[in-house]
């Protein structure tokens, strides 16, 4: 049964760093697409960024392009979401769930996989 497990989130000050990591168990990656989501608070979840099977294709949202880079390891199953940067506004708990990566659609929460426990980002001074 495929499993996700999110992990490195933490607090950090404005401007700073992360990097959250998403392994994934019982199944292999290999042959599909993955998305970072997140869901802040008072907020719906939302799409951050996907990365297509092979890792030759990424898509940002807006607000993060420039700052976030969404990365895989297919030997080990995981999937990594490099956050530089932070604003207060990234504040939220990321999860990684598989789906269809494209442009038009990274925003959208229509996932196929179960959601993990997420890992909790507080960007604050």
């Amino acid at each position: 049964q495929l499993q996700f497990v999110e992990s490195g989130g933490g607090l950090v000050q404005p401007g700073g760093s992360l990097r959250v990591s998403c392994a994934a168990s019982g199944f292999s990656l290999v042959h599909y697409d993955v998305g970072w989501f997140r869901h802040a608070p008072g907020k719906e979840h939302e799409g951050v960024s996907c990365i297509s099977s092979s890792g030759d294709t990424t898509y940002y949202e807006d607000s993060v392009k420039g700052r976030f880079t969404i990365s895989r390891d297919n030997a080990n199953n995981t999937v990594y979401l490099q956050m530089n940067n932070l604003q207060s506004e990234d504040t939220g708990v990321y999860y990684c769930a598989l789906r269809t990566c494209t442009m038009a659609m990274v925003r959208a929460t229509k996932v196929m996989s179960d959601w993990g426990q997420g890992t909790q980002v507080t960007v604050s001074s």
